[in-house]
């Protein structure tokens, strides 16, 4: 995944951090690298190694029906007809 877009750096962690990040980096088959790449991505909220649907504006619309009823219409799903 090494590219000439990328910046080597060098950064201290403290043991507990070094020993939690590279068991997480060796159940997910990841590089330690990877893992902070992909921490720094959480960190900064690019998108990148995001949780899927980590966010309610993730999943906003995403069952959506655009011939059917809209949110508005929840009551009645929820509740039944009105009296």
């Amino acid at each position: 995944m090494y590219d000439n877009s990328m910046h080597r750096t060098q950064i201290l962690l403290e043991d507990r951090q070094y020993e939690s990040l590279k068991a997480w980096a060796a159940r997910a088959g990841k590089s330690l690298a990877e893992a902070v790449r992909l921490a720094v991505d959480r960190l900064l909220d690019t998108g990148e190694g995001k949780p899927p649907a980590g966010r309610l504006a993730d999943i906003r619309a995403i069952a959506r029906d655009p011939d059917g009823p809209a949110g508005r219409d929840h009551d009645r799903f929820l509740y039944g007809k009105p009296r």
